[in-house]
């Protein structure tokens, strides 16, 4: 059923309080008062995704192929210090639980099944998948390579990932300028400089053999600045999780 609320499939928030925090923005558009004539023309290339409903006379949804369906992590409404949060600041969830895989796919002559099993608790891309409500639950069907990790623990620096996936430790952002001047939260910029602390199995060639990834653990790593998944830790340092294409070199 289309609304015209904007779902976890059309919205990303990069910048992300915490692990736990990853949560869907809320964002409606309200009617358009107030709005000229020129700028409500230029909204007309923007699509709105709505999550589609399932009806209840349908029991199970079945994914294909290298598909998984992942039952969204719900929405925080409240901060860990019980602040009641508003609409805006809620920001879309990166992460579920996986409720139903498919068989998997052939590549060559070998066939590769899934990289998940039903009850992980898993991480995924930002754009990733079709949502769709059922049971009233808001769910996701994506690809198995969509899938970033597992979680095998609340803390995302245990986070186990999949494929071409490597875990970076984000290193601190500098205080100060060479000059010795105090740089505000807003004016220091991101870093895109990291350890590695954890590495995927690597890719499928052709055959579809595990090519393993030329990143190892302990490496420290130069990336692309605007790739992959962000998250901040329980110790409060930042990680990110991308694919090893990202990575454009290594530092030594």
């Amino acid at each position: 059923m289309a609304t015209s609320q904007l779902t976890a499939s059309s919205i990303s928030a990069r910048n992300l309080a915490s692990f736990e925090g990853l949560r869907p923005s809320n964002l409606k558009f309200g009617s358009p008062v107030g709005v000229s004539l020129v700028s409500h023309r230029s909204f007309r290339g923007l699509v709105v995704k709505a999550a589609t409903t399932v009806a209840p006379k349908y029991t199970s949804i079945k994914p294909l192929g290298d598909r998984v369906l992942v039952k969204i992590k719900t929405m925080e409404e409240k901060t860990g210090g019980g602040i009641l949060l508003p609409t805006s600041a809620q920001t879309k969830p990166q992460g579920g639980e996986v409720v139903a895989v498919g068989e998997g796919k052939t590549i060559g002559k070998t066939k590769v099944g899934i990289s998940v099993q039903t009850g992980a608790e898993v991480v995924y891309s930002k754009y990733a998948g079709t949502e769709v409500e059922f049971n009233g639950s808001k769910h996701l069907i994506l690809k198995d390579d969509d899938i970033v990790g597992i979680l095998e623990t609340e803390d995302v620096k245990d986070l186990k990932p999949l494929n071409d996936r490597v875990l970076i430790k984000v290193a601190e952002v500098e205080e100060m300028t060479p000059g010795g001047l105090l740089l505000t939260e807003a004016s220091k910029e991101k870093p895109s400089i990291g350890m590695v602390i954890a590495v995927g199995p690597g890719t499928l060639d052709e055959e579809g053999n595990r090519k393993p990834l030329s990143i190892s653990e302990g490496n420290t790593v130069l990336y692309s600045k605007y790739a992959g998944n962000d998250f901040k830790g329980k110790d409060g340092s930042e990680y990110i999780a991308l694919r090893a294409s990202d990575v454009i070199a290594i530092l030594s």
